[in-house]
């Protein structure tokens, strides 16, 4: 990659004695396999704040939408203490260029969601936001987010390093200009992607594409973000990701003989039944891309969107 790509993260999940017992909750597969190829931004607002390790347990009380951060025993409330951190943080983070950010699930700072908010008769309820992630996803609303959590699920984890990857390479072509030719480029490249996992988006990104006459190249490019990272969010399926291959195989018509085709449908017909993982039918792919050097399939990053040595299209 030409410049790294930057990744913030809850600094307990590298490994570092922040929590409030003053232990960690280290993932392995974070720092290990997506560490080789990110630079981390870890973040602890409790200890950036100002607070010790270790500390009392925190958690949120009152309102689910505007709860206040107290302690659990003694009752402190940490909430301006808090808010006036975020308020200094944000704006830093806004200068490291991240590329998506990685919370620790229902911490009361840091939680996505399903965070406990406590009435104050002591009753739990899981609608509430960590104060800090909260403010993140305000502030940075198409940054790819996820919780440490739901990256255990394989289809959630490919999804979310897949729309990190797009993110980073949104932000390169941006700093090349927007400029209407590097817009098709981009496009051009991400469209079979982006039609595993929403072909009505395609369709509509392409008409942001096609429009542009008229307009400011500043409303173009924020419309196309917008709703290119709206597709993205949704997940790719199994039954989406079968249509694509399907339609690779048009390109294929005339130029593979028949055992070839045959051999090229069978697979997608095992992926289709659960038979083989998404890498399988892939890697076929790429060998008769390269074979045939057919020009469109071969710019087309569905088909390498992210590390393979991440091994994500393993287990989907």
């Amino acid at each position: 990659m030409a410049e790294p790509l930057r990744l913030g993260i809850s600094t307990c999940l590298l490994g570092e004695n922040v929590r409030y017992d003053g232990g960690h909750k280290l993932d392995r597969y974070l720092k290990d396999v997506v560490g080789r190829f990110v630079d981390w931004i870890p973040v602890c607002p409790e200890v950036e704040c100002g607070l010790p390790v270790p500390r009392e347990s925190m958690r949120l009380m009152g309102d689910p939408l505007h709860p206040r951060l107290v302690t659990s025993r003694t009752g402190i409330d940490h909430t301006q203490r808090m808010q006036d951190w975020i308020q200094k943080k944000l704006p830093e983070l806004e200068k490291k260029d991240l590329c998506g950010f990685i919370f620790k699930t229902r911490s009361p700072s840091s939680g996505m969601r399903d965070v406990k908010v406590y009435t104050e008769q002591g009753q739990p309820s899981r609608k509430g936001v960590g104060m800090f992630a909260k403010a993140f996803m305000e502030r940075f609303p198409c940054m790819p987010v996820e919780d440490e959590g739901r990256l255990h699920d394989a289809g959630l984890r490919e999804n979310f390093i897949e729309r990190v990857f797009v993110f980073y390479r949104w932000k390169q072509t941006l700093k090349k200009g927007r400029v209407v030719r590097l817009l098709v480029d981009f496009h051009t490249d991400h469209k079979l992607l982006i039609m595993a996992h929403s072909p009505q988006i395609l369709r509509d990104l392409g008409k942001v594409v096609a429009g542009t006459k008229g307009k400011t190249p500043q409303t173009v490019f924020d419309s196309y973000f917008i709703t290119l990272m709206k597709a993205l969010r949704l997940q790719a399926t199994v039954k989406k990701n079968v249509n694509v291959l399907q339609h690779m195989m048009g390109y294929f018509k005339k130029i593979i003989s028949a055992d070839e085709k045959q051999e090229l449908l069978e697979i997608i017909e095992q992926y289709h039944h659960g038979l083989v993982p998404l890498i399988v039918p892939i890697t076929l792919f790429n060998h008769y891309i390269r074979k045939v050097a057919q020009p469109y399939l071969k710019r087309q990053l569905y088909l390498n969107p992210h590390p393979i040595e991440m091994m994500l299209r393993n287990h989907v």
